[in-house]
């Protein structure tokens, strides 16, 4: 059956929306009918080489539908369920999941160099990052699914498969920010506002948003900032002048740029933890010396996926939407068909905007 996608041709080629040959679902796979997909930062990486994908490919890793089909030996879902996509499911049984760090699953991609379309001429095309969420309906593995709970809109759904996940896991898991605690975030794009509401729910004190457009302040303070400070060289000593000239206690840098994380790390009181969340490439080295280490006592780590374990967190992350404490709709800042999406990507290059949100 043909449907329409976004199709990456080759690393640095733009993309090109057509149609693809889409097969009916195998033994353990299921067909999803896409009501929405984010437009995730990682999707331009993923087109620009910075993050590696085998080509051509469907793009598009955060999305959420409705069940068309299974294949045989599906039981968790069925036809007609609303269903958020999963692009990292862990295998189990790695080194990484016998330790219950899920997120670093070493087989969590395996599917991504598989063969699970064609484009009308015959060419085999790969699902980028197992779900090739840039297409009216996808074929993934039935492990790529997650029921959706009750209570949350299907289309804002989408956003729970990457950016939400990825913050809220950055501030529970990772930083595991404490009531009262003060919080800087670095970029207010997608994942920096959903790190913003989720200190807000973690009841942080104070968190100071840092982006390098004015525009995005209005958007920062809607998600939880109570300060917005514009990058600059000044950053670091603006943040203490904030807070008593001690820092905050949690830094969490979702740029994935050095200057970034070094004023991420510059901005962290002493003996407080950042947490790195942005993706960067190889070129962006970040420079310590040795009595900095040793004196500031600070805590540096890495967030992959926000430490999540999606299975457990969705429904969490569901309970607080029925609630009220997690706004989706306020993450989206556009709503795009499928062709928006080449300009969208132009927009993040420029800084511009949180998310961008594909609507099928």
């Amino acid at each position: 059956m043909a449907v329409r996608a976004a199709v990456l041709p080759a690393i640095g080629a733009p993309l090109e929306i057509t149609g693809i040959d889409l097969p009916d679902p195998g033994p353990g796979q299921v067909r999803v009918r896409l009501a929405a997909a984010g437009v995730c930062h990682s999707d331009l990486s993923l087109s620009n080489g910075t993050m590696r994908v085998p080509v051509p490919a469907v793009l598009g890793h955060e999305g959420a539908g409705t069940v068309v089909a299974v294949g045989e030996g599906v039981t968790h879902v069925a036809e007609g369920d609303p269903v958020v996509l999963n692009w990292a499911p862990s295998c189990g049984s790695c080194h990484a999941c016998g330790l219950g760090e899920v997120w670093l699953c070493a087989n969590a991609l395996n599917g991504a160099a598989d063969v699970y379309a064609r484009t009308a001429d015959g060419t085999d095309l790969h699902p980028g990052l197992n779900v090739a969420a840039f297409a009216e309906e996808t074929v993934v593995s039935a492990s790529c699914v997650l029921p959706l709970p009750e209570g949350v809109p299907l289309v804002d759904a989408a956003l729970l498969g990457c950016a939400v996940l990825t913050g809220y896991g950055a501030v529970h898991h990772s930083a595991k920010v404490r009531p009262g605690e003060t919080v800087a975030v670095f970029g207010a794009g997608g994942v920096g506002l959903a790190t913003l509401q989720s200190a807000r729910i973690a009841g942080a004190s104070r968190i100071i948003a840092v982006d390098v457009s004015p525009e995005k302040e209005e958007l920062a303070r809607a998600a939880g900032a109570t300060d917005y400070v514009l990058a600059s060289e000044n950053t670091p000593r603006e943040i203490r002048a904030l807070t008593g000239k001690q820092g905050v206690d949690v830094s969490v840098e979702c740029v994935g740029r050095a200057m970034s994380i070094r004023a991420a790390w510059d901005s962290t009181r002493r003996g407080g933890r950042t947490t790195v969340v942005g993706i960067g490439g190889k070129d962006q080295e970040v420079t310590f010396n040795a009595l900095e280490i040793f004196h500031w006592g600070r805590t540096l780590s890495g967030c992959v996926y926000g430490n999540t374990d999606p299975a457990r967190d969705v429904p969490v992350l569901a309970g607080h939407v029925r609630e009220g404490r997690l706004d989706l709709s306020a993450l989206v800042t556009e709503r795009i068909a499928l062709e928006g999406i080449p300009a969208a990507f132009e927009n993040m290059l420029a800084g511009k905007g949180g998310r961008a949100l594909v609507v099928f």
